[in-house]
């Protein structure tokens, strides 16, 4: 029996937290002994269910690090404090979830004999990355057992010929439990669905903007936006300069993805910068018809242009515009794009990237032992 520590900030909406909850879930109905560890603490649970058999430790030492002095004091506490409970989970791997919980777990677990898996989420390129973390990661994570990034355009910020044990490791994607029929109405229709944190990393401005151009010609139209954070309040202001209030809907966290994407006829994601969007991959697996920005990275790696989904260049609201028009015109085109999108589950279903991850943590372990 494998024991796996999972070590990251917290479990709440979010991409890769969804993640984190599927490899714990999928891991300890396998046999296998997960510890899932938090830096926050228990007033924040999860929010995607855990199975029983995981074991959820929360720590509660997540905290501000901007300040280089008062940083360095605050990652040396949280270390120590992560070590002690990665010692106690007496794990034969531990896996540190994106930037900051890949740093902490390879400083505790510094000379302890464990291998540690990075599992980096983030494009390491974002320009509003902490640049003190960037300066942590590069250093750090050549000590790394394994660094796995979602795509190769993130791949090729940890070249191995400078240390990095690294690869590509996709996230992933559910094959979607087939809801029961509700009479309820989640969505209106036809409608446009997008999904993620309300934050200008995704672009829900250029998707609201882009709308806007679309109204006249496409007035029976709505676009939904499930998700929350911090500019909500500067997007419900664009859209009522925009004169949209009764055509874009805020639904905020929903539990049931799955049910309001079968209810959409459209997929929008108008993203500014990605890592591996799931949001976009469920959409697909649901069979939806799907429109992505360009954006770097994740869209161009996951979707075959034309053929299982649409790609426009990134910040061009014309381009999201006019390819969301085509789509909105075209029955035909979308039902194309709906047949294909499914294919998707050949490339990153869930039992072909658990392979993987058990391939690869066999192997660690074994380099480790052999050391």
């Amino acid at each position: 029996m494998t024991k796996v520590t999972l070590v990251i900030g917290g479990m709440g909406l979010g991409g890769s937290e969804r993640v984190m909850s599927i490899l714990a879930n999928y891991w300890a109905t396998h046999g296998w002994e997960v510890t899932l560890i938090t830096l926050v603490d228990r007033s924040k649970p999860s929010f995607y269910p855990l199975d029983p058999q995981v074991k959820l430790v929360q720590l509660g030492v997540t905290g501000d690090s901007s300040n280089l002095v008062i940083g360095i004091i605050k990652i040396w506490q949280r270390v120590k404090v992560l070590r002690k409970a990665i010692i106690a989970s007496a794990p034969d791997v531990a896996i540190g979830f994106m930037a900051t919980s890949g740093v902490l777990s390879l400083l505790a677990c510094w000379n302890l004999n464990i291998p540690v898996i990075v599992s980096e989420h983030s494009y390491p390129a974002f320009p509003d990355a902490n640049r003190y973390w960037q300066f942590l990661m590069k250093v750090t994570y050549r000590h790394a057992d394994l660094v796995t990034l979602l795509t190769e355009s993130a791949l090729a910020f940890y070249p191995t010929e400078k240390g990095y044990q690294s690869i590509v490791m996709p996230n992933p994607v559910m094959t979607p439990v087939a809801e029961i029929t509700t009479r309820h109405q989640l969505v209106p229709s036809p409608t446009l669905i997008a999904i993620g944190r309300l934050h200008s990393v995704k672009g829900f401005d250029l998707a609201i903007s882009a709308f806007a151009k679309l109204r006249n010609k496409h007035p029976e139209w709505h676009l939904t936006i499930l998700g929350e954070g911090p500019n909500r309040a500067e997007l419900e202001e664009l859209r009522s300069k925009l004169q949209l209030t009764d055509c874009v809907h805020f639904l905020g966290q929903v539990q049931n993805v799955n049910a309001h994407l079968r209810q959409a006829d459209i997929f929008v994601l108008s993203s500014r910068f990605e890592g591996f969007p799931m949001a976009l991959c469920e959409a697909m697996a649901c069979g939806l018809p799907v429109l992505a920005t360009d954006c770097l990275s994740g869209p161009r790696e996951i979707i075959t242009d034309g053929v299982d989904g649409i790609l426009v260049p990134m910040e061009d609201v014309d381009a999201l515009a006019n390819g969301l028009d085509l789509l909105m015109s075209d029955p035909g085109k979308r039902q194309q794009l709906a047949q294909a999108a499914p294919q998707i589950l050949d490339r990153f279903g869930l039992e072909q990237v658990m392979k993987m991850w058990s391939e690869e943590i066999d192997r660690v372990i074994q380099h480790r032992r052999n050391k």
